[in-house]
């Protein structure tokens, strides 16, 4: 069976069916030689992060992709923080947050334009200058960049993470007010902590709104026909919690080669090496390019994710033909990056995806379930001949949802535990476990040389 696994994630891959395809997905439209030789070749399926029909994004599925439960996810702000080089301490907490262009209307704040870009980095430097740092209700507020307009807030002080977003993700629609969540009133403290937070970050969103307002940038940008940045809007608090590293897990040293702050973020919070790439207008050979890295990777590492975020892109514009492009793009850079791994008796190549996104509608991801191929020796060949998300369905894999991913990556590396057996004191999923060698107690005094005492 193999030993060492490359994980391809399409993120975003799956979609739904277009007229101009005659009804078809992009991918099941688009030219895909490779993958569908590793459909012919391998064991076939769906997956799905979460429940069917629950539109997940990116962090959570893979949060669940790698194994760990929905319960311990800490929230994407603190993902992306870690990703951005923020040690959060534990008195701190992260938001995404955005610079956007918005109006006062009445009082209320109504976004014109979620994403306002482009910027030059001189323009986000004099962002970062003028509101980057704030304080409010014993709360310390920084902005930290990550991308362009995009970044993340820490809040340090008696803060909680369980607050609303104001983020309305649409255009021509009022932000939405920063209150606490429901969960938050089991717990007096944490609901007084919670209402702390988000009348602190009201409060940083409204100073950020009136100071900007009246920034000499936006002058400067009106007079260029571009959208003024004159707001900020926070989503998906969150704070790191204890988690059990992915190698003491499950007994693989694994690496992550993706690019983009949360990737990175993710990577340090379960303890995967991270090998930062970067995209280009070429995603096809973005991707050969990250499979010759893994290629060298498998020499120090059990498990390589290989990530490309390129098909999430294409269906974010709303082209189902752009996609279709960009999945075809992809395929010939895995026929590239696959060429001198295809005969290795060693490796387990399994190709999924995290989500889908649709190219049409108001969706920004949807629930429906993703292809996933798992090929190596000893894997069954189940007369699947296509990889996409209607073929998939008769293969010999089923419906595999969240943490089952990892299971069946034990399973095929020949490294999964039978139930019950208990060789550490931890329950692990793998087998055999980093387990304490049986020591010979010294014999007792007068103890006797056999038989029962």
């Amino acid at each position: 069976m193999s030993r060492k696994c490359l994980l391809i994630v399409l993120d975003g891959l799956g979609d739904r069916s277009y007229e101009v395809f005659g009804g078809k997905t992009p991918l099941q439209a688009a030219w895909t030689p490779t993958l569908d030789r590793l459909a012919r070749e391998g064991a076939n399926g769906l997956f799905h992060a979460g429940l069917l029909g629950q539109a997940l994004p990116s962090e959570n599925a893979h949060f669940a992709m790698f194994g760990y439960p929905a319960a311990a996810f800490p929230g994407r702000g603190a993902i992306e923080a870690l990703g951005a080089g923020v040690d959060l301490k534990p008195d701190q907490m992260a938001v995404l947050a955005h610079f956007v262009s918005a109006a006062d209307d009445a009082g209320r704040l109504r976004i014109l334009r979620d994403k306002a870009g482009p910027v030059a980095a001189a323009e986000v430097a004099a962002l970062l200058a003028a509101v980057g740092v704030f304080e409010a209700q014993g709360v310390a507020i920084r902005f930290h960049p990550t991308q362009g307009l995009f970044g993340v807030l820490t809040l340090t002080g008696d803060v909680s993470p369980l607050v609303t977003d104001s983020n309305p993700m649409r255009d021509g629609v009022f932000a939405s007010q920063i209150l606490p969540l429901a969960t938050a009133a089991a717990d007096p403290e944490e609901l007084l902590r919670a209402k702390r937070t988000a009348l602190a970050l009201t409060h940083y969103l409204g100073w950020v709104h009136r100071r900007l307002a009246v920034h000499p940038l936006n002058d400067r940008r009106q007079r260029q026909n571009l959208p003024v940045v004159n707001a900020m809007v926070t989503q998906r608090a969150g704070r790191l919690r204890p988690i059990v590293a992915f190698a003491e897990r499950f007994g693989l040293r694994g690496a992550s080669i993706a690019s983009g702050a949360m990737f990175h973020g993710l990577a340090r919070l379960l303890g995967l090496h991270p090998i930062p790439v970067s995209d280009t207008a070429d995603p096809g050979r973005d991707l050969a390019e990250r499979l010759g890295l893994a290629r060298q990777a498998l020499q120090d590492f059990d498990v390589i994710h290989v990530h490309t975020k390129a098909p999430d892109e294409a269906a974010h514009r709303k082209d189902p033909l752009r996609k279709q492009a960009v999945i075809a793009s992809l395929d010939q850079g895995l026929a590239e990056g696959l060429r001198p791994l295809w005969d290795d008796p060693e490796l387990l190549v399994l190709v999924t995806a995290d989500h889908s996104t649709p190219s049409g509608g108001p969706l920004i991801h949807s629930g429906e379930a993703v292809p996933l191929v798992l090929r190596g020796r000893g894997q069954r060949r189940d007369g699947v001949a296509f990889f996409d998300e209607v073929s998939a369905a008769a293969g010999c894999l089923g419906q595999v949802r969240g943490p089952e991913l990892m299971l069946l990556v034990l399973n095929a590396l020949e490294l999964s535990k039978l139930e019950g057996i208990m060789d550490t004191p931890e329950d692990r999923p793998y087998w055999p476990g980093p387990y304490a060698p049986f020591v010979l107690p010294p014999p007792k005094t007068g103890e006797g040389g056999g038989g029962d005492a």
